[in-house]
């Protein structure tokens, strides 16, 4: 039994002992009784104690296979052709959480430095369902060469993105977007810092992924050994 998500922990681990399965959670069930689930992938942000059978892990799980960019990228393409050869750079903003903040100020300082840092070459950008209106106001006072508002289309460029871009910028909250631009495509991941001060877990998230090497630079998340650990510990 696999539970993604802390409304499936008790599920997972009830199932499995009825059926008299493994079970195996995606994210840090704290407050359980870590030996009643055999395989634990727990985010580092999370602070997991150690265990034999917690899986730490540095973004979270993205189950996007390459058919699925694929497809994206051909969507995206049908609606606006890249130009050959030139530098591709990527822009997603997410929105104010809890430990973020998003304002006009804010973006104009960012999406200036973007078009400064880059001349030459394309940008693009795409907002999110969480994106303040006065913040897409600034976004479209800017010249991009692909633009996707939200609030204005709900069509979802961001495989695209994650596999053409060279360089791609992520606001700091965006903890999906980060994780699966981290893991897929080639492009150069930079975090566009929006978090509240204070130590709290999309601080250590980012703080984390730069530790890793997996902003600022080209790597990726690779987790070969973290899969191979927990076929071990089921017995695969």
């Amino acid at each position: 039994m696999i539970g993604t998500g802390s409304g499936t922990f008790y599920a997972a681990k009830a199932l499995a002992r009825k059926c008299v399965g493994k079970s195996v959670v995606v994210l840090y069930p704290r407050g359980y009784h870590l030996p009643s689930f055999d395989v634990i992938f727990a985010p580092k942000f999370d602070n997991p104690f150690p265990a034999p059978n917690v899986i730490p892990i540095p973004a979270n799980l993205v189950a996007n296979d390459e058919s699925f960019y694929s497809a994206g990228v051909a969507a995206f393409e049908s609606r606006y052709r890249p130009q050959a050869g030139v530098k591709k750079v990527g822009v997603i903003i997410g929105g104010p959480n809890k430990c973020s903040t998003m304002t006009k100020g804010w973006a104009h300082q960012k999406l200036s430095h973007i078009f400064s840092a880059h001349q030459g070459a394309e940008f693009w950008v795409t907002t999110s369902r969480r994106t303040p209106p006065e913040v897409e106001a600034v976004v479209e006072s800017f010249p991009w060469n692909y633009a996707l508002l939200y609030s204005k289309d709900h069509f979802n460029p961001i495989p695209a993105f994650v596999k053409l871009c060279d360089v791609l910028y992520v606001s700091a909250e965006s903890t999906g977007m980060l994780s699966e631009a981290c893991t897929f495509g080639s492009s150069q991941v930079r975090v566009m810092d929006n978090l509240n001060p204070g130590p709290h877990k999309f601080r250590r998230f980012v703080e984390n992924l730069a530790e890793g090497g997996y902003v600022g630079g080209t790597r990726k998340v690779d987790l070969s050994e973290e899969f191979t650990s927990a076929r071990r510990l089921l017995g695969l």
